[in-house]
């Protein structure tokens, strides 16, 4: 490899894991105010398994070829024009240009430096690399969104995976009172995490065990088993369905406005002055990250084959540089 070039996922046309592969492509260069961050590790999210097939960012990323991911931990190589908040050396974790191409499956990445934040110390870049967009949305849906106070009831589904068990220690840290959907195995470690209540969605349906709550962040969708509408019945008067992959459908918002309560679509946005306040609270030990496996850039397709599968601990990574 020369110094102008790098490795890369890139697939060529949209379909299965099989359409993933290793190029050599130009390495990028930082324009003014952006970085040049080395790749040492990036993280797996569902998006990126929804837009390889066609389904999830494919519209805003375009026709293939392209290059997935968005997840990134890596080190500062090289800073751009006007850039004084990252100095080559810097060991950064975030999640650039989304829902863009961040093309972070790759060996470097550019992008705006306030799009990035120092790594937490007390993370190796696997596990950092694991938080940006699983925490930003859990972060950005409980704090910015709906503004959880505490005392309040949360509920959260699908709360072992990558969001949902930031979501459960995020809402614990707010004061909130935290109702957990999953499989009975993962119920223990929820409640480790912060999970004052636990509902096995396996023989349980969430709208017989829970009432009376005041925000309901829904990382399941109407799409299966339509989560997002049965969450309505569960909510108090007023209260707040945030409808994480899914959105409002107009007969979702319509069964709302009936039940009297409120709901939201949402979508991450990247935000690395969010990223430092997770970064304080990982340190501090208020927040652990789970990975569940890992993988090298090179069995990228294996990593989504995985990740498709389901019943996913935390997260799943790549690992791009040693």
């Amino acid at each position: 490899m020369s110094a102008d070039t790098m490795r890369a996922v890139v697939q060529d046309g949209f379909g299965g894991p099989e359409v993933l592969r290793i190029q050599q492509v130009p390495r990028p260069a930082p324009l003014p105010t952006e970085v040049l961050v080395r790749v040492h590790a990036a993280g797996i999210n569902p998006v990126d398994w929804k837009s390889r097939a066609g389904g999830g960012m494919a519209g805003v990323l375009g026709e293939p070829p392209f290059t997935l991911g968005w997840d990134v931990s890596g080190v500062v190589e090289e800073v751009g024009f006007g850039v004084t908040t990252l100095k080559p050396g810097d060991e950064v974790y975030g999640m650039p240009w989304f829902p863009r191409a961040a093309n972070a499956y790759a060996e470097y990445v550019t992008a705006p430096a306030r799009q990035f934040a120092r790594k937490p110390a007390t993370l190796d870049h696997v596990h950092a690399a694991a938080v940006p967009l699983a925490a930003l949305t859990a972060w950005q849906a409980l704090v910015d969104t709906a503004q959880v106070q505490a005392g309040q009831r949360v509920l959260i589904t699908a709360a072992a995976g990558g969001v949902g068990h930031f979501a459960v220690q995020f809402a614990r840290h707010l004061g909130a009172h935290v109702i957990a959907t999953a499989s009975a195995a993962r119920h223990t470690w929820l409640k480790g995490l912060g999970a004052d209540e636990t509902i096995d969605y396996t023989t349980t349906r969430f709208e017989d065990a829970a009432d009376a709550v005041d925000v309901v962040i829904d990382l399941v969708g109407d799409a299966h088993d339509r989560t997002s509408t049965r969450a309505l019945k569960v909510l108090r008067p007023g209260g707040l369905l945030v409808a994480v992959p899914d959105g409002v459908s107009p007969e979702l918002a319509q069964a709302a406005e009936a039940a009297g309560v409120r709901t939201t679509p949402f979508l991450v946005e990247p935000d690395g002055a969010a990223l430092t306040a997770i970064s304080d609270l990982i340190d501090a030990g208020h927040v652990t990250v789970e990975v569940e496996e890992t993988f090298p850039l090179d069995q990228v397709a294996a990593a989504h084959t995985r990740g498709e599968a389901g019943r996913t601990r935390g997260k799943l990574v790549l690992t791009v540089t040693d």
